[in-house]
């Protein structure tokens, strides 16, 4: 009787303990856990083919160097500068997904002219060396529009004179020494103005 009952026991205590460890715990209000998004991550194949097409060091790492050149790449074909190698920019190269990325939707902020994109990298801002900016001062003065001297800083008493320059000049009276009022002038620009003025043009 005693075996008995002591079998009887032993099965009611294995089996709460097995109902124990099989039951899942209920969560807690408020400690729901949302559904994450799934991150798209390059494999690191992909990473040492991209980096052969960039044609640095194939070393299948994100370092700062590699990003870098991603960025360019990014700039040069119409996508998001981020320096990730996100979808749109493995499928712009050309560079095949593996199943698990083919299910994740490109982000439309991959692209830099996506719609609602409302921080739009905006190409490089003209600025005018101190040695236009002199020569420009001198200029002014030559013609009157300027009674300081010439110290090559932008100060409001240039910038007067500037927008009484532009005014006669037929050009925008913007009271800076942008492109077209250095031109109008005959100030040479520099290899860098020149670069930028080019790759804003294309």
């Amino acid at each position: 009787m005693r075996h008995i009952l002591f079998v009887i026991l032993a099965s009611l205590f294995l089996g709460v303990s097995i109902n124990a460890q099989t039951t899942t715990p209920k969560s807690s209000p408020g400690m729901e856990t949302k559904a994450r998004k799934p991150i798209f991550r390059a494999t690191k194949d992909q990473i040492i083919q991209v980096q052969r097409m960039l044609k640095v060091a194939e070393t299948g790492k994100m370092d700062d160097q590699f990003r870098i050149e991603i960025k360019k790449y990014q700039t040069a074909n119409g996508l998001r500068s981020t320096g990730t190698l996100n979808r749109a920019t493995l499928e712009k190269m050309g560079i095949p997904l593996t199943e698990a990325q083919q299910a994740m939707p490109v982000d439309p902020n991959s692209f830099a002219s996506a719609d609602g994109d409302k921080k739009a990298k905006r190409g490089p801002v003209f600025r005018a060396t101190k040695e236009q900016v002199t020569a420009a001062q001198n200029l002014l003065k030559n013609k009157g529009l300027l009674a300081t001297e010439a110290t090559g800083k932008l100060d409001p008493e240039t910038r007067a004179a500037l927008k009484a320059y532009q005014e006669s000049s037929g050009l925008k009276v913007t009271g800076t020494l942008n492109q077209a009022t250095l031109e109008k002038m005959g100030i040479a620009l520099t290899e860098k103005q020149r670069e930028n003025t080019s790759k804003a043009s294309q």
